[in-house]
């Protein structure tokens, strides 16, 4: 008797949006720059152009469907996921949302978009950094636990780590207790449980923090990863130089079932650099400048083969 068995594929997009906020500004929150009155100006047209771009990007990932799930950073509330999945270019395509509500103080978050028939949350939870001394308050780890098409469990992290701002040398620990706090959890799960995490650790693969989840078992799969269309060489283009701060990493167990890692560089997610040369992600704002962009981050998309 001849047996097939048939594998199940599972696309994971990950991206940083660049601010995606509302029009509304929350008392708790230091939102201002994103509202109408504001220097950027930041009206209801302007925000539903970045709701439906974001869309835009996410839907040109693939040529043969939509990505199973997909981790953002810099989502401001659930209002913004709302307005993604149920009323922009992604109101079709069937995403629902979990999201943490962290003590950051711009407001910004962290998401997973799902789609249920391929990913079935069986649990979520935040994992919440206590900060150092003299450290901001930063975003929870989003973690959520759920069952793929094929009947696996999959242990799925969000991280937005802190920015290097005040320079790199003095948020190093920043950073590092973020990889710790998430290593505590990690460590906790059972022998071969297949993990995710991805995100913007605003650290390179060979820089303390991503070294230490190295050390801790953890493979970058996403390192050294470029365009698929020959663009790109990293996420994020800084003064001329293609550099990746956004990360995929798996446990052991899925580490021989990634198929597929590359960068989206369609063109229209870029422009020309007229400064260093090349191109680059063509963001929403240059500076103060309206551009009706879309990000200064480009999506990481990891294609998984789950047996």
């Amino acid at each position: 008797m001849l047996i097939l068995i048939l594998a199940s594929w599972l696309t994971l997009v990950e991206l940083n949006c660049e601010n995606l906020f509302d029009c509304q500004h929350d008392t708790l929150k230091q939102d201002t720059e994103w509202c109408p009155a504001s220097l950027r100006h930041w009206t209801s047209s302007r925000y539903w152009r970045k709701q439906n771009n974001i869309a835009q990007e996410l839907l040109s990932c693939m040529d043969d469907g939509l990505p199973d799930l997909v981790a953002l950073v810099e989502v401001e509330n659930d209002s913004c996921l709302y307005d993604l999945t149920r009323r922009s270019l992604l109101r079709r395509a069937g995403y629902e949302f979990l999201m943490t509500e962290s003590p950051d103080v711009r407001g910004i978050d962290v998401a997973l978009l799902y789609q249920p028939m391929t990913f079935q949350p069986l649990c979520y939870d935040y994992l919440e950094i206590v900060p150092l001394e003299d450290m901001r308050p930063t975003r929870d780890i989003l973690y959520v636990q759920g069952e793929t098409r094929g009947g696996d469990t999959l242990h799925v992290f969000v991280v937005h780590a802190p920015s290097r701002f005040g320079g790199e040398k003095a948020t190093r620990p920043n950073r590092r207790l973020v990889a710790e706090r998430l290593m505590e959890v990690v460590g906790t799960l059972p022998a071969g449980a297949q993990v995710v995490v991805c995100g913007d650790f605003n650290d390179y693969a060979d820089s303390p923090s991503l070294q230490y989840l190295a050390g801790q078992g953890l493979h970058n799969v996403t390192h050294g990863a470029t365009g698929l269309h020959g663009q790109a060489k990293g996420t994020y283009r800084y003064q001329g130089r293609w550099q990746s701060i956004d990360h995929v990493l798996v446990s052991g167990s899925l580490l021989d079932d990634v198929e597929q890692v590359y960068i989206n560089d369609v063109p229209f997610l870029l422009e020309e650099d007229k400064a260093y040369g090349g191109v680059k992600p063509m963001r929403t704002y240059n500076g103060m400048r309206y551009q009706q962009g879309f990000s200064d981050h480009l999506p990481l998309v990891v294609r998984f083969r789950l047996r």
